[in-house]
């Protein structure tokens, strides 16, 4: 696996880690769709959580959030509704969409949660 992927999936374990320690419980992880990936799915309380993780080892040109672009987010919700779809179970949950930003070396990382980074509506006025 090249080195990239390999870190990305370690950040997005050490951000699994870090919510579990928060209370929210894993559902999922790198649920795949055709039109996209999900990174985490979590449940928070009676809400499922559709988590984002992005790392960079340094925020010179961009923090880890500010790389979600639209085109991103479209993605994220349709990934969201092939999940639904295959887990009918969470199709009347409130739904809610978070970004956890890694930042630096993941064995010192800086860990920022973004809870309801965006939201469905903001991507209807778009």
């Amino acid at each position: 696996m090249a080195r990239h992927l390999e870190h990305g999936r370690s950040a997005e374990q050490l951000a699994a880690r870090y919510l579990t320690g928060q209370g929210l419980v894993l559902v999922a992880s790198n649920h795949r769709a055709r039109v996209g990936e999900l990174d985490l799915v979590m449940r928070d309380g009676q809400t499922l959580v559709i988590v984002e993780v992005r790392s960079r080892t340094s925020t010179r040109v961009a923090t880890p959030a500010e790389t979600i672009d639209r085109h991103k987010r479209r993605r994220i919700v349709l990934a969201t509704r092939h999940f639904i779809l295959q887990n009918r179970y969470y199709r009347e949950w409130p739904l809610r969409f978070d970004v956890v930003a890694v930042t630096g070396k993941l064995d010192a990382a800086e860990i920022r949660w973004i809870r309801a980074a965006f939201t469905l509506n903001d991507m209807a006025s778009r």
